[in-house]
């Protein structure tokens, strides 16, 4: 299990909430992420896009960007206190400053250079556990580099993801019912 080995710290979502960049709260330390590349933010802001419009549609929720922090008043089983992912959609509408309070409903990890290999594979299964546990519904895990695929991880079936491919049609039921994108929108240049 994660949390065994990992060193406590003492840091907090207040202290956070001052780191400039993206970092998430894991066992009480704020563990920095590395930017990501263009096609890498492309991806993630063509998913933000279609989120926000079905925000606008919906007048439900919020979609966010990369970056935002998502933070929970207590450590998960991993040790896990905060989420960053590369795009998300709130159940609530969140307060305009600080971190959101409680995970989202949807999140989207899109892959890094680095988010390839056993350790990589482990790693994010780790993390989709935390989302689930946390109480996330959806985890799209986004293939731009390898394989132009986006795996829809449902809280509901954990191991079992649906995979879809360039030429069909992704969603995020039951976290945004009715919203829809098509894998080559996600892809688009």
């Amino acid at each position: 299990m994660v949390a065994a080995t990992l060193a406590w710290g003492n840091q907090t979502l207040a202290d956070l909430e001052k780191v400039e960049g993206k970092a998430e709260l894991i066992a009480g330390r704020i563990v920095r992420h590395m930017s990501a590349g263009f096609r890498h933010n492309r991806v993630a802001a063509n998913i933000y896009r279609s989120l926000h419009s079905y925000e606008s549609t919906t007048g439900v929720g919020a979609a966010v960007t990369d970056n935002v922090g998502f933070g929970m008043k207590y450590s998960l089983a991993s040790g896990r206190q905060s989420f960053s992912p590369d795009a998300a959609y709130s159940a609530v509408f969140p307060t305009e400053t600080g971190i959101v309070e409680g995970p989202p409903a949807f999140a989207v990890e899109v892959r890094s250079d680095n988010d390839y290999g056993a350790v990589a594979e482990s790693e994010m299964a780790e993390k989709r556990a935390d989302y689930f546990e946390a109480g996330t519904l959806v985890v799209w895990d986004v293939d731009w580099k390898r394989s132009e695929t986006v795996a829809v991880y449902r809280s509901s079936d954990p191991e079992n993801p649906t995979v879809y491919l360039r030429g069909e049609i992704a969603d995020a039921e039951p976290a945004l019912p009715g919203w829809r994108m098509s894998v080559d929108d996600v892809f688009a240049n």
